[in-house]
């Protein structure tokens, strides 16, 4: 049956073990140096110790060196990778094609979204240059998915869930033009995420100081049956900076999901054990700023959050009535005491404030200005879900059959899990023979299924014994903490580590012509990119190339589709508009707008 991974982040240790815990097929997680999220940087020890503990699971451990690196740091990164490799890690998720050039461990490699995979032919050119799978771009279609995979033959991984990025991975320059922060070097500043206005040419405002460029999250759980039929081998959640809660509540959202829908693909995950957590998960009460489900049906409206940058949590009920002090909400409240609310009020400006208490349907907040008969009530905090999520059981259990059996070596313990690995101890056999036969095996199936604060548990214990000899209880614990051993030596042994080299080819590369935007900053990436016969290349915007007047973003998220300015879309505009248009930040610096109507998209120039 064809394998399907949920792919889970992991901030640090203890998120990776949480992931795991809850369901995760797969891990990624950044290593010491040279990660996306600069400040997610995990120790060599910490890694080998997730992978230890993975790996009885077969859960898979990924670490990321995906910022593209200057000419000093190429030896280092390849060093890094290399006890990456040692310590037990299953892939590295990389972006710089100089690391190609150097002489790697045989660990696979996985190409970076912000190598802007959006195309078959990339990944393809990706695919024959020896990279074992690819990260999608978070744009793509279904449609386009399915055509990357009748084209290609390599593993496709996909984001499901977690924040967006505006522009396409990689190719996004603004908080390095703003500020020298690089998102390609893992430094990002997040000024998407920050209010502008959008002017005309004349200087009229279609809109004022709002969050333009901020999306939704990214949630795809209705669409993940037709993700695996596309032919994606890896749904990945997105939040390397997030804390354990997010991790726990996500993971198990998704692992029930995905246990529902995998029988009917004709699929099964790809790991072993099965979780189980004493909580009800749901998305809705860990970080979001509302859901979307982006282009993966094509363009549509509801992707962006316009008034808010921050998280505002799930949506409650509108407010039916004001009282002195309190109000009510339709539906009756669930809010509580100690709970957090937000709410837009008339200006469209994000409000917060905390619940004191609740009587009956009267809910008392400490500061009710803004609070108006027809408010949306979010609440972004449920103290009570919080507290469950602090306390709770997570368990997963590699499923086991024992028997109890004599053969020619006399009486052997055997167990098979749910692999179908085997491991088989002697267990001494007394002359004595039970008075009572009846409690005699309740007695030994009860003391050989006590498998708890282990990996293992018991699926099924036969006694093939009659009679049955009166065994000691040491003896039948003794031979049951055997066999958990030697069944976890058997499955170290043949844990499915892949391998994979790098051949060097010159397998062409679909573009004759690179801009900086092919993110080239070292000597070794300039060579790899000519060997497979680009005969022009612009170095990197961090190699210090001046961004004034360059385009800094390009998004699929258009400001024009969004306000119903599209030439495309209609025939007449909303309203009226003199082109460019321009974003306005802060400062009151203007940032020319570029419209690239026949492939939908946007670009920011600096």
């Amino acid at each position: 049956m064809k394998k399907i991974e949920l792919l889970a982040p992991a901030k640090d240790l203890e998120c990776g073990l949480a992931a795991i815990f809850c369901g995760a097929d797969a891990v990624y997680i950044a290593a010491e140096r040279f990660g996306a999220r600069a400040g997610a940087g995990n120790s060599l020890g910490d890694i080998e110790r997730l992978v230890s503990f993975a790996h009885p699971y077969r859960v898979r451990v990924c670490a990321t060196v995906n910022t593209i690196l200057n000419d000093s740091e190429l030896s280092e990164a390849g060093e890094l990778i290399r006890r990456l490799y040692e310590a037990g890690v299953d892939a590295v998720i990389i972006q710089d094609m100089g690391l190609l050039e150097l002489d790697l461990p045989p660990i696979p490699l996985v190409a970076s979204t912000q190598t802007h995979n959006t195309t078959w032919q990339r990944v393809l050119f990706l695919e024959k240059v020896g990279f074992q799978r690819v990260i999608l771009a978070r744009e793509l279609s279904l449609e386009e998915i399915r055509e990357i995979r009748r084209k290609t033959s390599v593993e496709l991984e996909c984001f499901i869930h977690g924040s967006l990025c505006v522009s396409y991975s990689g190719q996004c320059y603004l908080s390095y033009a703003m500020g020298g922060r690089s998102g390609n070097r893992g430094e990002c500043a997040q000024p998407c995420r920050k209010a502008y206005s959008l002017v005309d040419s004349a200087g009229k405002v279609l809109a004022e100081s709002r969050c333009l460029l901020s999306l939704k999250d990214l949630n795809l759980s209705e669409h993940l049956r037709s993700l695996i039929e596309a032919g994606v081998t890896s749904l990945k959640i997105e939040g390397r900076l997030k804390d354990v809660g997010y991790v726990k509540n996500i993971v198990s959202f998704y692992r029930r999901k995905l246990d529902e829908v995998l029988p009917l693909c004709g699929a099964e995950k790809s790991s072993s054990g099965v979780s189980s957590v004493s909580f009800i998960p749901n998305p809705w009460k860990t970080f979001n700023r509302g859901y979307c489900d982006y282009f993966i049906d094509g363009r549509k409206k509801g992707v962006l959050s316009p008034d808010t940058q921050k998280s505002t949590g799930e949506p409650i009920g509108r407010v039916l009535r004001i009282g002195r002090e309190s109000f009510s909400v339709e539906g009756g409240s669930v809010l509580r005491s100690g709970d957090g609310i937000c709410f837009f009020d008339e200006g469209r400006n994000l409000k917060g404030t905390l619940i004191k208490r609740v009587s009956g349907e009267d809910i008392f907040p400490e500061r009710p200005e803004g609070i108006r008969a027809g408010t949306l009530i979010f609440r972004n905090l449920d103290v009570a879900f919080e507290r469950e999520l602090r306390g709770a059981r997570e368990e997963r259990r590699i499923s086991l059959r024992i028997s109890l059996s004599r053969e020619s070596s006399g009486i052997m313990l055997m167990a098979e899990d749910e692999d179908g690995l085997r491991a088989a101890v002697n267990l001494s056999c007394p002359e004595e023979i039970s008075r009572d036969q009846e409690k005699a095996r309740e007695q030994i199936i009860s003391h050989l299924t006590r498998l708890g604060g282990t990996e293992f548990q018991a699926e099924e214990c036969r006694i093939n014994l009659n009679p049955l000899p009166h065994f000691s209880l040491k003896a039948l614990n003794e031979a049951r903490r055997a066999l958990v051993e030697e069944l976890r030596r058997k499955r170290k042994e043949s844990y499915p580590r892949k391998a994979a080299v790098i051949m060097k080819n010159d397998f062409p590369y679909p573009e004759k012509h690179l801009t900086f935007r092919a993110n080239v900053l070292n000597s070794r990436a300039e060579s790899f990119y000519r060997r497979h016969g680009v005969e022009s290349l612009e170095r990197a915007a961090e190699s210090g190339l001046s961004l004034r007047g360059r385009s800094v973003m390009t998004t699929r998220h258009c400001l024009k589709a969004h306000f119903d300015l599209c030439p495309k879309e209609s025939r007449k505009a909303a309203v009226s508009f003199e082109e460019p248009l321009f974003l306005v930040d802060e400062k009151e610096k203007r940032h020319p707008l570029r419209f690239d109507c026949e492939h939908c998209r946007m670009e920011i120039v600096f």
